[in-house]
This record gives structure tokens, C-alpha cells and sequence, in this order.
């Protein structure tokens, strides 16, 4: 099924200039297809020269692994090459867990041509963009897309405290804790101050189903 589209930041940016007169904007925005193009090689999804000039890196906040990753910029003066000290990690506990299925799954698909395990620290990422469905005959473990999304479901019946969901051609996985890009982006909203205001305008940019939770979340502060 065809993901529902989502109104465009750039179609809509004059209601969104409008919305936000007077206001705080604090501004999200997703990475792999926002900040940077989607690429078949997630380890070279790089932002232009452009991009990482004009958001001024050293002062943003960063969260990664689905906000289960967030660092901040560094309160003390610190060389500019570590300018960046962590928030929150609430996934902490798992990493063996999710370093003991990376090492699984890099076995079990290694005969998949085009499949890629994409570690995160705190959340694994199968990609089969590259992956031929009609080229998956010649294997012998899986035969199309949902077959592969069979084997990895199949890894982790022995991982009770892990999920799965599914992203644009990947797979997430997951500790089963309560958190999310809805959840991270509520607690940089109160990290940063601004949790309980009234003139705030929060916007978040993102492209994948992932980024519901925040879009939800977005709407369920109530500013903005």
C-alpha cells in the first residue's frame, strides 16, 4: 500500500510563516531523505556542503536511533571536534541484545545479494532498496521481499523484548520500551524549555512512517 502523502513544508509555507508570527520555531527535521537523499548505500547518505553550512551544525541537537540517541550542544568550552555531550540514552541495556541479532542477521542474509544490516546502537536497520525481488528465485533462503521480512521475524522469536516494524523498503528493529520520535521530540521540547509554553511553533520535516509518532506528537502538545 502506498503511503498516505503528508502536506508538503514547502507548499504549505506561507500558512506555516502565517501560523508562527510572534512565535518560537523550533524546527525537526528527519535525516535519510530530509537533511540528506535517499541513497542505496545508507552508510553514504551524506547532507550537501550547502545543508551542513546552513543549520550550523555545532549548534543542534541530534537524535538518533529513533530518539533513543540524543546529544546536545556542549555547555563547557570543549575542542570543536567533540563539541557535543549526551542527553538521554534509555535503550542503554540492550545493546548486547542488539549486538548479539546484528551478528545473527549479518550471517543470515549474507546470501541475499543486495540486503544491507545497518547498525544503529540502539536499533538495527535491514534495507532490501537494493535487493531484486524478481532476482530472489535464485536464492535459496528467500524467494521475494516478505520472505526475507519472514527471516528476520524469525531471529527475533528468540528476542521477546525486540520489535519490528517497517519503514520505505527497511526494517526496524526495536527494544520494546516506550519510546519513540514522538517521545524524543517531548523531551527536547521540555529540555529545552519549552514543554509547557504557549509560544512555541513547533515544526517537524520527516519522510518515512517512522516519523508519525512525532507528527502525533507534534499535535498532542498543543502549541504550535
Amino acid at each position: 500500500m502506498e503511503q498516505l502523502r503528508h502536506p508538503s513544508a514547502l507548499e504549505m509555507f506561507e500558512q506555516i510563516t502565517n501560523a508562527s508570527k510572534g512565535k518560537q520555531i523550533v524546527m525537526f527535521l528527519d535525516y535519510d531523505g530530509t537533511l540528506s537523499p535517499i541513497v542505496e548505500d545508507p552508510d553514504r547518505a551524506y547532507m550537501s556542503d550547502a545543508v551542513y553550512s546552513f543549520v550550523q551544525l555545532a549548534e543542534l541537537y541530534y537524535a538518533g536511533s529513533h530518539g533513543m540517541d540524543i546529544k546536545g550542544p556542549s555547555k563547557g568550552p570543549k575542542d570543536k571536534n567533540d563539541a557535543q555531550s549526551v542527553l538521554f540514552q534509555p535503550a542503554s541495556e540492550f545493546v548486547p541484545m542488539i549486538d548479539k541479532v546484528y551478528k545473527t542477521l549479518l550471517d543470515k542474509t549474507k546470501s541475499i545479494p543486495g540486503a544491507n544490516v545497518e547498525h544503529n546502537k540502539f536499533c538495527l536497520s535491514v534495507h532490501y532498496r537494493c535487493v531484486d525481488e524478481k532476482d530472489l528465485t535464485r536464492c535459496n533462503n528467500v524467494q521475494k521481499w516478505s520472505e526475507l521480512a519472514q527471516l528476520v521475524k524469525s531471529v527475533l522469536k528468540e528476542y521477546p523484548k525486540l520489535r519490528l516494524t517497517q519503514g520505505r523498503k527497511v526494517l526496524e528493529i526495536r527494544p520494546t520500551i516506550k519510546w519513540d520520535k514522538g517521545k524524543a521530540l517531548e523531551f527536547l521540547l521540555e529540555s529545552l524549555g519549552y514543554a509547557n509554553c504557549t509560544d512555541v511553533f513547533p515544526v517537524y520535516i520527516g519522510d518515512d512512517r517512522t516519523d508519525e509518532d512525532a507528527f502525533k506528537a507534534v499535535f498532542d502538545v498543543h502549541i504550535g
